[in-house]
């Protein structure tokens, strides 16, 4: 269920379930876009999250915040912070530093593409470690499509119930994707949101 966790006059902050897209699809218009539109009808979306991703999701209200908002994103002036859950047994910390493509012929899907791809950093840390897997602070330097899901597939700890991303058997692990938008820094404002896995 979506849950407003903030609003104002410059922007609102929602917690946005996994399984609803954050903008109207080809086929489906239900998306955390149009509820929020509903309840605020001059909040303009900022920033995306895939739709099997959970958390938080920021809203401009009125084109002038979202331009400021956007710019913000766009310089890195917005801190972020994601939970994931991945196969396997990491330790300590590190930086995933591999540039991201379109994987044309398998579209939504992403790759890495060391020839034509964007530069693409994510930072992670060890947070713990739950029977055969490990779960992750995730830190995303840049802000590419996917960027998450094909950096730790990329790494060989692919997210537990990723079926874009993973093998079969770590796609089948979670009946949902377990990655969760935990953490936003904007405009003075630090929001929160624990996830529910």
């Amino acid at each position: 269920m979506m849950r407003v966790l903030h609003a104002d006059d410059r922007l609102v902050v929602i917690a946005k379930p996994a399984g609803l897209l954050s903008v109207p699809g080809r086929t489906e218009p239900d998306c955390a876009s149009m509820r929020v539109q509903a309840l605020y009808p001059d909040a303009l979306i900022v920033h995306r999250l895939d739709q099997a991703t959970s958390g938080l999701l920021l809203f401009a209200r009125g084109i002038a915040a979202q331009r400021e908002l956007s710019a913000d994103f766009a310089e890195r002036r917005i801190g972020k912070l994601y939970i994931a859950i991945v196969a396997g047994r990491l330790d300590g910390e590190g930086l995933i530093d591999l540039p991201i493509g379109a994987d044309w012929p398998n579209r939504p899907r992403r790759q890495i593409d060391l020839e034509r791809g964007k530069p693409s950093q994510t930072g992670w840390r060890v947070l713990g470690h739950e029977g055969r897997h490990t779960r992750l602070a995730l830190d995303p330097l840049t802000g590419r499509t996917h960027q998450l899901r094909v950096h730790l597939a990329a790494l060989g700890h692919a997210i537990l119930g990723d079926a874009l991303y993973a093998v079969p058997e770590i796609a089948a692990a979670s009946p949902r994707l377990l990655l969760h938008a935990s953490e936003l820094r904007v405009a003075g404002h630090h929001f929160t949101c624990p996830p529910e896995f």
